[in-house]
């Protein structure tokens, strides 16, 4: 993906584009993926990174929603354990069969989550990942070596997937770009172009690195900015009705060692009724989440004290070693983008974890709620409107077979698994010139080839697209993020032909952002 290269095709005035999408996380490159597929052309605009908002803040997890089997929500579990069978065969380099373990204290759960996780298997068809069943005391203790003894009876493993999100995203991204998109982030909307009879013709944007305007052409516009979905529904109608409620879910990252072993930890039911989620990613432990309804949607959300002391008791209470604020290497928050409840009703689990498509009397297309895991799904449902936007045909959705950037069947281990098939390039890089080689921190394997790919094919323009997603120590690490920053910065001012003015502005706008990811 080259930002310059692409910013030039803005500038063919008399191109008209069949779909403009506006936002760069799971929503938009699920409808930017789709319409590709069927041989729409497709521009994709983002205010900041691909992923920066909630799609890179999740809990890592491709999963069908045990939790909403539990509520009853059949259809929404089996569409998503469909699209979890797709996306592992799709990106088998950023997605793996993560085996879960349910604790089980009493006759009653042991009876309960048995049988409730025989159904997920069931519907999970030949896409399931793999068989649940109880384990005895001595097993679950064997694979968890950290938990709690106390009143223990075993244990249920069932199987999710897992995956890192903001490379996923970027994975799809160049995949988009290849098939013909044009792909940019840091490019902004200013105000949706309408002609005589009130109907949405295109859209005004703004390069925020170039600072230069833009009007870009479309046939269809769609609205797929997660939890800013109202603000361009504003810019559409000013009076239009709030149509998103953000719930915030927060993660702290601990070292691995407080679970121990390979498996993840989930616990479906904590005192106030939320579920509790202890992941092994990226070789740390990811523990999560909360569910706290916010006002107002924020690029950069913060974790509330309530929801860090919640994270933190729950854990506690099923572990040997008792996690600390002192222990937390990075913490992290993330708005999901509900759908607004009716009048009345304030329990997030209450609201829809389904998405919805909307066509305003404009032809203005907003995809809303919905989650990561299925994305392609959402991006096929919106692209379906085309037809009722523009009043023209178009081929059958082909996106759900598509390989992603760097597929491969047989990835390297450890970080280098992230890249795929790429892996060989940027090792190949580092031969050709070994100062390459040099690592970023003396504690993690990342190196200087890294950043020179990012910024050569994977559209980083700032050192936090770097540090917290194309390479995910911001997430894991943030103190380690913040030391590596000015080697970091320095690499990609070269790169980017930038001055020593640049390097000193990145590092200083990095620590500023970076300082929210650690517990003071």
């Amino acid at each position: 993906m080259n930002r310059i290269e692409n910013l030039k095709k803005l500038e063919i005035e008399t191109k008209t584009w069949d779909i403009a999408v506006i936002g760069g996380g799971a929503s938009g490159l699920g409808v930017a993926l789709d319409a590709l597929s069927r041989g729409l052309s497709v521009v994709l605009v983002e205010k900041a990174d691909f992923a920066k908002g909630t799609s890179s803040r999740s809990t890592k997890l491709v999963h069908g929603g045990v939790r909403y089997l539990a509520q009853g929500d059949v259809m929404l579990v089996l569409e998503a354990l469909k699209e979890r069978g797709r996306l592992l065969q799709n990106a088998p380099h950023l997605t793996h069969n993560q085996p879960f373990i349910i604790p089980i204290y009493t006759f009653f759960d042991r009876l309960q989550y048995s049988i409730g996780l025989k159904i997920y298997d069931w519907m999970a068809g030949r896409l399931r990942l793999g068989k649940s069943r109880f384990i005895s005391k001595a097993e679950t203790l064997s694979r968890l070596p950290q938990i709690k003894q106390d009143g223990l009876k075993g244990g249920v493993v069932y199987h999710d997937g897992q995956f890192d999100d903001a490379r996923l995203a970027l994975s799809i991204a160049i995949t988009c770009n290849e098939m013909g998109g044009n792909m940019l982030n840091y490019t902004k909307v200013n105000a949706l172009v309408k002609n005589q009879k009130g109907k949405i013709t295109g859209i005004q944007v703004r390069d925020l690195i170039g600072k230069k305007n833009y009007k870009i052409k479309a046939r269809m516009v769609v609205n797929a900015t997660g939890v800013f979905a109202d603000k361009i529904l504003q810019l559409d109608q000013p009076d239009a009705p709030k149509s998103i409620q953000p719930s915030q879910g927060i993660h702290l990252v601990l070292d691995k060692s407080f679970l121990g072993g390979n498996d993840a930890l989930m616990i479906p039911k904590t005192s106030d009724g939320r579920v509790l989620f202890a992941v092994p990613w990226q070789d740390k432990l990811v523990v999560g989440t909360t569910d706290t309804l916010r006002e107002k949607a924020k690029l950069e959300p913060e974790a509330l004290s309530k929801e860090i002391d919640f994270v933190l008791e729950t854990a506690a209470a099923y572990m040997v070693k008792t996690p600390t604020k002192a222990d937390v290497l990075s913490v992290y928050a993330g708005l999901r983008p509900l759908a607004a409840p009716k009048e009345g009703s304030t329990k997030t689990k209450e609201i829809s974890r389904s998405h919805k498509v909307i066509v305003s009397e404009s032809g203005l297309t907003s995809i809303t709620g919905g989650k990561w895991t299925t994305f392609r799904k959402m991006g096929e449902d919106t692209v379906e409107k085309f037809t009722t936007v523009t009043g023209e045909n178009i081929k059958p959705s082909a996106s759900a077979n598509i390989h992603y950037r760097g597929y491969t069947t047989a990835p390297q281990k450890g970080h280098w698994q992230g890249y795929g098939a790429d892996a060989a390039t940027i090792q190949k890089m580092i031969e050709e010139n070994p100062q390459f080689s040099n690592l970023l921190h003396p504690s993690y394997p990342y190196t200087e080839a890294e950043v020179v790919w990012a910024v050569k094919n994977e559209m980083a323009m700032k050192v936090e697209d770097l540090l917290a997603r194309r390479i995910r120590i911001l997430f894991l690490d943030a103190k380690a993020a913040i030391a590596m920053a000015p080697k970091v910065a320095e690499i990609m001012a070269r790169e980017l032909k930038m001055d020593e003015t640049w390097i000193e502005q990145a590092i200083t706008d990095f620590e500023k952002t970076a300082n929210k990811y650690i517990l003071k």
